[in-house]
């Protein structure tokens, strides 16, 4: 019977859903994370009586025909690329972007990759990098007798230094935009790099044309939304059992058919 394999599509899918939204709250507290959302197409349809073909021998048209859909499958799940919420943290190296943008990050192949977590740190050497040891792009090295660190809005580095009254500029941190964010890939590590559907990355200072602002001493909390994403996993759950009531009641029906054979 069809019924069961259709039904199995829609388990297949309703797990995909359960997934998703399970990889969403475990990311409740992830810096920069960004909330995935399932996204589901029926499959194709066998025509039993084709709509538009002739019906007598006086051409007439059928007006309706006969379909029966084979079930569904994930088409994609999308990013939720929107803002999340600031949290202060009074570390003069948590930036965070308020708007759009990505820092780049230099992986240990020379590649770059894209983040909106801003926790950065200093290497032994004095190099701002990130949580790994990667050195944020443009590189900028801080000296041993720094005393202060700002960054303003523009993404501009200054230090203070010890025994001076003016700061000295390190440079600026540029950001990186892309056509389509939601089509960066993901590699973990709160990382993405870019691919064909995400288009190449635009390099801006921060605030320049449409660019996001720059903030020194906060971090950018998740955008998952606690609330959605139980109300989803309530939904995904009933679609579920929905599905396993037609496998039972197709199996019912094929027991009762081999019964009276």
């Amino acid at each position: 019977m069809r019924s069961l394999n259709i039904a199995a599509t829609g388990l297949a899918a309703q797990q995909i859903h359960v997934d998703t939204i399970s990889n969403n709250l475990a990311n409740m507290t992830t810096t920069g994370y960004k909330a995935l959302r399932p996204e589901f197409q029926d499959l194709i349809y066998q025509d039993l009586r084709r709509v538009g073909t002739n019906s007598t021998d006086q051409n007439t048209i059928l007006p309706v025909g006969v379909q029966i859909g084979l079930g569904v499958k994930t088409g994609a799940i999308a990013r939720n690329t929107g803002q999340g919420t600031l949290q202060a943290t009074e570390n003069s190296l948590d930036v965070s972007i308020q708007g759009k943008g990505y820092f780049q990050v230099e992986l240990p192949d020379g590649t770059l990759a894209y983040t909106r977590d801003g926790s950065f740190k200093l290497s032994p050497q004095g190099i701002i990098v990130n949580r790994d040891g990667f050195t944020i792009q443009p590189a900028l090295t801080v000296p041993d007798n720094a005393t202060e660190i700002s960054i303003n809005q523009s993404g501009q580095v200054e230090v203070l230094l010890d025994g001076q009254v003016d700061p000295q500029q390190l440079g600026i941190l540029e950001l990186a935009n892309f056509i389509n964010p939601a089509g960066l890939q993901a590699i973990g590590d709160n990382m993405f790099i870019e691919t064909t559907a995400s288009g190449t990355p635009l390099l801006l200072n921060a605030g320049q044309d449409g660019m996001g602002t720059i903030l020194q001493g906060y971090l950018e909390n998740s955008n998952v939304n606690p609330v959605s994403e139980i109300t989803d996993l309530i939904v995904a759950q009933r679609a579920y059992e929905m599905n396993t009531k037609v496998l039972t009641a197709s199996d019912e029906m094929l027991q009762n058919l081999n019964q009276s054979v």
